[in-house]
């Protein structure tokens, strides 16, 4: 394959996977918030994740593998990205605030609602992004580049989250008194989305993947047989290291704004500040690295990028609440978590595509959600919400139930977590310069 991309290519990366992130943005961390905000609990929020990563694992299975039956990923990207941009305004429709609200300010129904409607949105999102978009970039790119397209492409989530974060200011990060309009925010950002979902239609090129004739049912399970497990053993080493590395980022990630707004008391412009600093700086800091990432090798930062991340998770531990050192603390900790958390999504996943079989890119997509997502979506915010009842103070709401506020020690068992994931990098290594050797 030739290693030369050209700039539709490129721009459709950017552009698709920017936007695509702008939405997941919205869903793992102003959801949270929204549930929060709407039925003041915060048990609707490991539901709620649990939920969502269902639906994307079971959605990129079957879409996956349809896409590389039909040999199609310019009709799932731009109708998926059409169809995803009109499910986040029907979010608008259970703002409180909003006199198009349909749920009569029922706390139940409200929080389960938007659980229902994450998961449509879910559906769309991960057919045209995780299904898709994933395989499009693995069927355009090559060992030689994937290094460098992986780096953007693992930076573009927290650039998203910026320009959230700064449009949320607008509308729901709002001073104390004043009224949130999340209305407005869903609306602005289903509106990018479908946008780009008809921009896409003119600018993605012509599809390149050959159409799977293979039994459809036979491909939805062939990531999960035996004998391809066996002749793949550095794709599911990978896989599996990527499981455990995501767990530890499932453990704050879901809670890593309401834990530096609720608990360590950064808000408003501060907080916006703060929160962007560190994901430039993290930002800037993996296009770098990954600009050298291919010449220096993969595996050979691979390690110190996980100890970076636990690094990051121990000292924003450290950071205390409301005291002159808490902005800087947080500042410090979360760009060194920030970046061993971006630049190891990068390796991890440039790492992945170099060994999933290009005739078959599609199917493995589904696998790479159960790895990447299902397993870490329903381990990560267990283990967190267990951690906010065991090692914090809970108080009751204004309808009388027991909430339990997110707390430090969800970074450290993140660092924790993202340290035990060198165990299977090491094994991974091993086995590809075995196969190396046999060869």
């Amino acid at each position: 394959m030739s290693t030369k991309l050209g700039w539709r290519k490129w721009l459709t990366f950017i552009l698709a996977g920017f936007v695509g992130q702008l939405a997941w943005s919205i869903e793992n961390n102003y959801l949270n918030v929204y549930v929060f905000d709407v039925t003041a609990r915060y048990d609707f929020i490991p539901v709620m994740t649990i939920a969502s990563a269902a639906a994307a694992t079971i959605t990129t299975l079957f879409m996956g593998a349809l896409s590389d039956r039909l040999g199609k990923r310019k009709l799932f990207i731009s109708f998926g990205y059409i169809l995803w941009g009109i499910s986040i305004f029907l979010f608008a429709f259970l703002d409180p605030t909003s006199s198009l609200n349909i749920v009569a300010n029922n706390v139940f129904l409200a929080g389960t609602m938007i659980v229902i409607i994450d998961c449509l949105m879910t559906f769309f999102g991960s057919s045209a992004n995780d299904a898709a978009f994933n395989a499009f970039v693995t069927d355009t790119t090559s060992e030689n580049n994937r290094g460098k397209v992986e780096s953007v492409l693992s930076i573009l989530p927290l650039l998203a989250l910026i320009i959230v974060i700064v449009i949320a200011g607008f509308f729901v990060d709002v001073p104390v008194g004043e009224i949130k309009r999340w209305n407005m925010f869903f609306y602005v950002f289903g509106g990018i989305t479908l946008l780009v979902g008809i921009a896409s239609l003119f600018l993605i090129p012509k599809d390149t993947a050959v159409p799977n004739k293979a039994n459809y049912w036979g491909n939805v399970i062939y990531g999960f047989r035996p004998k391809v497990i066996k002749e793949n053993p550095v794709l599911y080493t990978t896989l599996l290291a990527f499981t455990v590395f995501n767990i530890g980022l499932q453990v704050f990630m879901p809670y890593f704004i309401l834990y530096v707004q609720n608990v360590l008391l950064i808000t408003g412009s501060d907080f916006t500040i703060c929160l962007g600093i560190v994901l430039l700086v993290a930002s800037a800091l993996t296009v770098i690295f990954g600009l050298f990432m291919d010449k220096i090798g993969k595996n050979k930062i691979m390690i110190p990028a996980l100890i970076v991340g636990a690094l990051g998770g121990m000292l924003v531990f450290l950071v205390p609440a409301s005291q002159a050192i808490t902005k800087v603390g947080m500042v410090i900790g979360g760009t060194i978590l920030m970046t061993g958390y971006l630049v190891s999504t990068a390796v991890l996943g440039a790492k992945i595509r170099d060994y999933t079989p290009s005739t078959e890119v599609g199917l493995f997509q589904g696998v790479r959600m159960i790895f990447c997502v299902l397993v870490p979506m329903v381990i990560g915010p267990l283990i967190a919400q267990a951690l906010c009842q065991i090692g914090g103070e809970s108080y009751t709401n204004e309808f009388g139930q027991l909430v339990y506020p997110p707390n430090k020690w969800l970074f450290f068992v993140t660092g924790v977590i993202f340290l035990m994931a060198i165990v299977p990098v090491i094994f991974m290594m091993k086995k590809e310069r075995q196969i190396i050797n046999e060869k």
